[in-house]
């Protein structure tokens, strides 16, 4: 991966992962109140940026689980 896309895949994966998400959990907490927008965009500015550095944080962290899993899957014949 080129290294500006392994710097803005991170941010936009963060984006749409806290954007369903805060949709989601605002739903389930409130249902859908006249203010539902504005709680959940609130909630969005504030998961954003901890999505994002979660992501840089879990990227490589996964990255290595999976080629670890795929090595063990592959010596089972699986």
């Amino acid at each position: 991966m080129p290294p500006k896309a392994a710097i803005i895949q991170p941010i936009l994966m963060a984006a749409v992962m806290a954007f369903l998400m805060t949709a989601l959990i605002t739903w389930l907490n409130l249902g859908f109140p006249p203010d539902y927008l504005t709680r959940w965009l609130t909630a969005f500015i504030i998961a954003w940026p901890a999505a994002a550095v979660s992501a840089y944080i879990a990227i490589p962290i996964a990255r290595k689980m999976t080629g670890r899993i795929v090595t063990w899957m592959e010596a089972k014949g699986l």
